[in-house]
């Protein structure tokens, strides 16, 4: 079975469809002989248009938000940075070190 190929997503094939529809109902015999593959074959093309058309707008928004979250990110990381960095100075402008030259230990050889 196949989906309903009548919905708001292929709304510019209709006319195709119903044609298609119109020639079916022809009758079995019209059908089995061969005279509606012109027009399934124009459904196809129609509907793998409409597929395609929306795949590709899928991706265009997809890739929009993605740079969108990706410039948040951004901004978070240079708000993290910017708040690690003020209180690195502010430690630093108390008086409170974390380690001296004298503490560290000597590098094994």
């Amino acid at each position: 079975m196949h989906s309903h190929l009548h919905t708001p997503y292929n709304i510019n094939c209709e006319e195709v469809m119903t044609a298609l529809d119109e020639c079916h109902a022809r009758g079995f015999l019209y059908k089995a002989v061969g005279n509606c593959n012109d027009i399934k074959r124009d459904v196809n093309k129609c509907l793998s248009a409409e597929r395609s058309d929306r795949a590709k707008r899928n991706r265009d928004d997809a890739r929009n938000k993605r740079a969108r979250i990706e410039e948040i990110w951004a901004r978070e990381r240079g708000q993290d940075q910017a708040s690690a960095a003020a209180s690195a100075s502010t430690g630093a402008s108390t008086g409170a070190s974390t380690t001296s030259s004298a503490e560290k230990p000597a590098a094994s050889q």
